[in-house]
């Protein structure tokens, strides 16, 4: 049944299949689908030339199009994972990272290793030398929520 329906379409069903892959792309993006669609798409146009050809069967067309989607993602794949993605808010996402070097007060004492300081508006848990409440510390590394202060 669907052979029937591909070849009554002829080589536009490649096309529709391209076009219906490049759609899903929009609708669930992953930057995956883009590369399987534009390969039906230079199947379908492959096909409007050779159609009449006696060699290009279905079986060709669908191992080309399997070439092709295999070359086309792992092409696309290196281009994505060469791009250098420049921002001027390096630190957008990691909030704790951005907060080194500032300096805040203690507002709880280092004992055995931990305190907790204010910066801005946020309570941070701090590690580091026992210092007591109200010392001037400077943020020295963060990993996760944690800080990593010393004495300034």
């Amino acid at each position: 049944m669907m052979l029937d329906m591909a070849s009554g379409l002829g080589p536009w069903s490649w096309w529709i299949i391209g076009l219906l892959l490049l759609v899903a792309e929009l609708a669930a993006p992953g930057v995956f689908l883009i590369w399987i669609g534009m390969a039906a798409i230079v199947v379908g146009a492959l096909s409007l030339a050779l159609w009449t050809s006696v060699w290009w069967s279905w079986q060709a067309q669908l191992l080309l199009f399997g070439i092709l989607s295999i070359g086309f993602a792992l092409a696309g794949r290196r281009i994505y994972a060469t791009r250098s993605h420049v921002t001027d808010e390096p630190m957008l996402n990691r909030r704790s990272a951005s907060l080194v070097g500032r300096t805040a007060v203690l507002v709880e004492p280092i004992e055995e290793g931990r305190g907790r300081i204010r910066l801005d508006d946020t309570w941070w848990p701090a590690s580091g030398h026992d210092l007591p409440s109200g010392t001037r510390v400077v943020v020295v590394s963060a990993e996760g929520n944690h800080l990593q202060v010393e004495k300034a």
